[in-house]
């Protein structure tokens, strides 16, 4: 019995041995090396109030990854992730942040390989990777500001034509327009800006269809053969 045992033993090893060394012997990889830039769209939709952390979310490649001329991660293949985190809107106009964590790609053969990815080419985005659409109240005042200007800027120019019925008279008009316009803007300023005090800030939603512009943080070994 006990050298039937060894037998079954040495039998078993050799035929691990000989399916496993050839696999490894014949294995090829292309690298996509970092800071390649990829461009991904979002197959499901991801959203601040919607969405919990630990949800998963799904993306498909948009363009081909070639290394030395040979597709190696086709347009289509599929990148997983999950909502790493989410900060909640509070008061004084402070919004949202989501933050997202990629976690592999999904080869033409099947093979699932981890991936890690940095957002790129969007300017709502915090120092730690969060995509945010408001960040305070002082973004509120400056919004505010800004909304101001124009309609000054509104009221000038309908003065302006105005007085183009009869020659001359936007001499007139222009200023009286634009005194109005910026006491009305003065007056949406200060409502608004007080309003902003006790206003949440913007949820954050990313929809279904959108396209997300990252970079490889890491390169990617990708099995060819």
């Amino acid at each position: 019995m006990r050298f039937l045992a060894t037998l079954l033993t040495f039998l078993t090893l050799t035929i691990n041995i000989t399916y496993a060394l050839p696999y490894k012997a014949n294995a090829k990889t292309a690298r996509i090396p970092a800071g390649t830039r990829l461009q991904l769209e979002l197959l499901q939709t991801v959203d601040t109030m919607a969405n919990q952390t630990g949800d998963s979310f799904n993306l498909m490649l948009l363009n081909d990854q070639k290394v030395n001329g040979i597709v190696v991660l086709p347009s289509g293949s599929v990148i997983r992730g999950c909502v790493q985190q989410i900060k909640p809107s509070k008061r004084l106009s402070r919004g949202a942040v989501l933050y997202l964590d990629f976690d592999h790609v999904v080869t033409p053969t099947g093979r699932q390989l981890p991936i890690s990815l940095s957002m790129y080419n969007l300017t709502t985005v915090t120092y730690d990777g969060g995509i945010y659409r408001t960040l305070g109240y002082g973004q509120a005042l400056k919004d505010n500001w800004t909304k101001t200007c124009d309609i000054t800027k509104v009221c000038a120019n309908f003065g302006r034509r105005a007085g183009n019925v009869l020659p001359g008279s936007q001499y007139v008009t222009t200023p009286i327009c634009a005194i109005g316009g910026a006491i009305g803007g003065f007056g949406y300023l200060v409502g608004d800006s007080v309003i902003d005090l006790f206003r949440k800030g913007d949820d954050v939603t990313l929809p279904k269809g959108s396209t997300l512009e990252v970079i490889l943080a890491q390169p990617i070994d990708v099995p060819v053969s």
